[in-house]
């Protein structure tokens, strides 16, 4: 069986407050974060809540990377929607881990899309 995609849910706990409040460098850290991966950015969308959060979503000719954060409890959920096989959502995994200094995570990957086709024919978009 094979499948269309990858999608990787993450939780982020314990991260820099000041990090996870900041519009900017969330913004720059997700965007960042798909480059790494070797993502296609299409769209970049991102809200800033008061007094606090940040809520984004890249998206990227392979699908979509998210951000939803919690400063008041330094936590994040993030989840990485990849298609195809050139991109590799656990890099940006690791690089956002890094970026928002958290002490603990979860994450699971699921397979998106399986589909019992012949070798070789299932297409993904460009």
């Amino acid at each position: 069986m094979k499948s269309l995609g990858r999608h990787i849910l993450v939780e982020l706990y314990d991260c820099d407050a000041k990090v996870l409040n900041d519009y900017d460098r969330i913004q720059n850290i997700l965007t960042d974060a798909v480059k790494k991966a070797k993502a296609t950015i299409v769209e970049v969308v991102f809200h800033k809540f008061n007094p606090h959060g940040v809520s984004g979503v890249v998206v990227i000719a392979e699908s979509h990377f998210s951000i939803h954060t919690w400063p008041e409890h330094k936590y994040a959920a993030l989840d990485f929607f990849t298609c195809g096989e050139e991109i590799d959502p656990w890099v940006a995994h690791k690089y956002v881990y890094r970026k928002l200094k958290a002490k603990n995570m979860t994450a699971i990957e699921l397979k998106r899309g399986t589909l019992n086709v012949p070798d070789g024919k299932l297409k993904h978009k460009p």
